[in-house]
């Protein structure tokens, strides 16, 4: 019982970090971005920026890692996303990342506020030159009250210099430039027992601390198709908390899931700091 009650003050005591966090970084998928067909939904990219535009009015610096440029040019495009090659996903990348900041640019223009596009590979991260750059510039734009937009530069990676996914290039930057909280948006509401969309029996998972290789387990082995990316979305959360910082996964079409987080209230899953919370 008291093993209960420490781990549910050990989460409360994340949430308040979270709530507090004055460095931010959202991370949404493609899925939280577009609709049944692929298409860029208005209506979802919009609401995402509003929740964002509600953390800056709190005074919060953001970054917006945000996927959807292949997708938003396969609905431009009418292409069957199952005849894909790699050269048709990153000529689609090149079509649809325009379409996507033109976007962002007329939502938060609602707000009265400027967006900047950053597309990155691996070599931007790893070579400490470029990546000082990077920090450079990203807290000039932080200094202007501008909100960075960062994506994979998917028209020039190829294997050798891709980061992967924009799961793990959301952590890293959450890492690099020393944020206090990561929020990973995503079509389900955080880690699951089990795929929430296919076993009506899965439970969520409100926190994650020293379970972490239990969480890991189960994820692996439940992961497949579609779902296989909840993997890479608790590995770069744990990325972050190792790194001292709480990291939530969470459903971007939950009502005001930004301003939730910034309530403290218990949304989606949280990743406890190891160097804080959690003495793991």
């Amino acid at each position: 019982m008291s093993e209960a009650r420490n781990a549910n003050a050990d989460a409360e005591r994340a949430r308040a970090l979270a709530a507090d966090a004055e460095r931010v970084v959202v991370k949404a998928g493609t899925n939280s971005l577009t609709d049944a067909e692929s298409n860029l939904d208005d209506d979802k990219l919009d609401t995402l920026v509003d929740d964002i535009a509600a953390l800056r009015a709190r005074g919060k610096e953001v970054l917006l890692v945000s996927s959807g440029a292949v997708g938003a040019g396969l609905g431009m495009m009418a292409l069957e996303e199952d005849r894909e090659t790699v050269e048709e996903t990153q000529a689609l990348s090149t079509i649809g990342q325009g379409r996507l900041m033109h976007r962002y640019t007329e939502s938060f223009a609602r707000y009265d506020t400027q967006v900047a596009q950053l597309l990155l590979t691996q070599h931007d991260l790893e070579d400490p030159e470029r990546y000082t750059n990077l920090q450079n510039t990203i807290e000039t734009l932080f200094e202007w009250g501008v909100v960075p937009i960062v994506n994979e530069n998917d028209a020039v990676a190829t294997e050798e210099v891709r980061i992967g996914d924009n799961d793990m290039l959301s952590s890293s930057l959450a890492v690099g430039i020393d944020v206090d909280l990561l929020v990973t948006l995503t079509d389900v509401g955080g880690v699951y027992t089990g795929n929430p969309k296919h076993d009506g029996d899965a439970e969520r998972i409100a926190a994650v601390g020293e379970n972490y290789d239990e969480v890991s387990d189960l994820v692996d082995e439940t992961a497949s198709g579609a779902f296989g990316g909840i993997q890479t979305k608790v590995e770069g959360a744990r990325k972050v908390a190792e790194h001292g910082s709480p990291a939530i996964i969470a459903a971007s079409e939950a009502p005001d899931v930004l301003e939730r987080v910034s309530e403290a209230e218990p949304v989606g899953t949280i990743f406890l700091p190891v160097d804080g919370v959690d003495d793991e």
